[in-house]
C-alpha cells in the first residue's frame, strides 16, 4: 500500500520545482519570450535552376539539409507547364521553393535574371491562388551550372559536354540555400524591377 502522505509531499516537491523553474525563467534577464525561437518544423524545399529552355529540379529536406537531383522540367520560352510545377508542389507537400536567381559576376542583374524574378513572383501568384502555405524565395545561384557541368563530368554522369546538368545545379543551388538559409530574399519582400 501506497502512504498518500509521501505521495502528497512528492507532488507538493515537484509543483514547488516547476513553479521555481518559471520563476527562474521569468527573473532569468538573458531569457525571455522574445529570445526563444519558435520550433522551425521539418519541411521539404523544391530548388528550381531557371531556364528560358529548361529547368532543374532537386528535393531538399530540413532535416538532413541534403538534396537529390528531381527532374528538369521542358520551358516554353521562359514559361513551364504551371499545372504540372503546380501539381508537383502538392504532391510532394513542398513547403518552400527556392529559385536560383542568376546574376553577372559583379552581382548586377542579367537578363535571365530579370526573368527568373518575374518567374518566382509570378510561382507565388500562382501558390498563393491555389491557397498552398508554400513560401517562394530567390537564391544567388552565380557558377552553379559551371560547378555542376564539373561534378557530373568527374562523376560520369554526363558523357558528353551538351548533356543536361540543370538538375544537379538545383542541387548545389540547394546546397547553397543550406549552407546559409538567410541569404534568400523572399520574394513578397522584393519590389518588381
Amino acid at each position: 500500500m501506497v502512504d498518500s502522505t509521501v505521495t502528497a509531499n512528492s507532488t507538493d516537491a515537484i509543483d514547488n520545482d516547476i513553479e521555481s523553474g518559471f520563476d527562474t525563467l521569468d527573473n532569468d534577464s538573458n531569457i525571455t519570450a522574445e529570445t526563444i525561437e519558435p520550433e522551425v518544423k521539418p519541411h521539404l524545399i523544391l530548388a528550381l535552376d531557371y531556364g528560358v529552355k529548361k529547368m532543374g529540379m532537386a528535393l531538399g529536406n530540413t532535416i538532413t539539409q541534403t538534396a537529390r537531383a528531381f527532374d528538369i522540367l521542358a520551358m516554353n520560352n521562359g514559361q513551364p507547364d504551371w499545372d504540372n510545377l503546380i501539381g508537383i508542389i502538392k504532391v510532394w507537400g513542398v513547403a518552400q521553393v527556392v529559385v536560383g536567381l542568376p546574376l553577372n559576376m559583379d552581382g548586377t542583374s542579367s537578363m535571365l535574371s530579370k526573368r527568373a524574378h518575374k518567374f518566382a513572383r509570378r510561382l507565388a501568384h500562382r501558390v498563393m491562388e491555389q491557397h498552398l502555405p508554400v513560401t517562394v524565395s530567390l537564391c544567388d545561384e552565380r557558377l552553379t551550372s559551371i560547378e555542376a557541368r564539373e561534378i557530373a563530368w568527374d562523376n560520369g554522369w554526363i558523357k558528353n559536354e551538351r548533356d543536361p546538368i540543370d538538375d544537379i545545379s538545383a542541387c548545389i543551388l540547394m546546397s547553397t540555400y543550406f549552407a546559409d538559409p538567410n541569404s534568400t530574399i523572399a520574394i513578397d519582400a522584393i519590389k518588381a524591377e
